[in-house]
């Protein structure tokens, strides 16, 4: 039981931190969804990072729970890939092909991307 409480906590700061930044990316006034994709793409460094990071066996390994609040409850509560698929949805329902194949691809790429610059990152870290 204790798993699913450090989960929702990590997915409640999470979720409120991705609030937080898209409420920042609409500010500037942009069709284009720049904040989900920002998001995305340092949601997916983090986890890339954390989970390198923190595996059994490395240099800075942190108990399961601990773990878990990182990638599942924090990453996940913050990374909005429902948010990039309704928004691609939209923007597809609207005629607008190319904006919503430029957030397909940049998603995509630039998570990917990110989360292997987070597990680089890490493995520099480690001895």
């Amino acid at each position: 039981m204790a798993t699913y409480l450090w989960i929702a906590l990590g997915s409640a700061l999470g979720g409120m931190a991705r609030f937080a930044c898209s409420n920042w990316a609409a500010a500037f006034g942009l069709r284009f969804p720049v904040g989900t994709v920002l998001i995305n793409i340092l949601g997916s460094f983090v986890i890339g990072l954390a989970a390198t990071l923190t595996a059994p066996g490395s240099r800075f390994a942190v108990p399961g729970d601990a773990r878990l609040f990182i990638t599942v409850g924090l990453c996940g509560g913050y990374t909005t890939f429902s948010s990039f698929s309704l928004q691609t949805l939209e923007l597809l329902r609207e005629g607008e092909w190319l904006g919503a194949g430029m957030n397909v691809v940049l998603s995509v790429v630039l998570c990917l991307a990110a989360v292997w610059g987070g597990h680089l990152a890490a493995t520099l870290l480690e001895p």
